[in-house]
C-alpha cells in the first residue's frame, strides 16, 4: 500500500489540504480587512485542493475495487 504512487499522492494531498486550512485559519485570526481577504483566498485554494484529493480517492478506490 505504501509503495502505491496513487496512495502516496492521496496522502500528500491530504497533508497539503491540512496545511492550507491551517494557514487560512491563522490568517483569519489576524483580523482586519487584509487578513480576511487573504483568509478567504486561502479557503478558496483549500476547496480546489480538496476537490483534487477527493477525485484521487475516488480513482484509487475504483482501481482497487476492479483489481487494477
Amino acid at each position: 500500500m505504501l509503495t502505491d504512487p496513487l496512495f502516496i499522492a492521496v496522502i500528500v494531498g491530504c497533508i497539503i489540504v491540512s496545511l492550507i486550512l491551517a494557514r487560512g485559519i491563522s490568517l483569519m485570526g489576524r483580523g482586519g480587512m487584509d487578513g480576511a481577504k487573504k483568509s478567504n483566498k486561502m479557503m478558496q485554494y483549500r476547496i480546489g485542493a480538496q476537490l483534487i484529493v477527493v477525485v484521487l480517492v475516488v480513482i484509487y478506490v475504483a482501481l482497487r475495487k476492479t483489481g487494477g
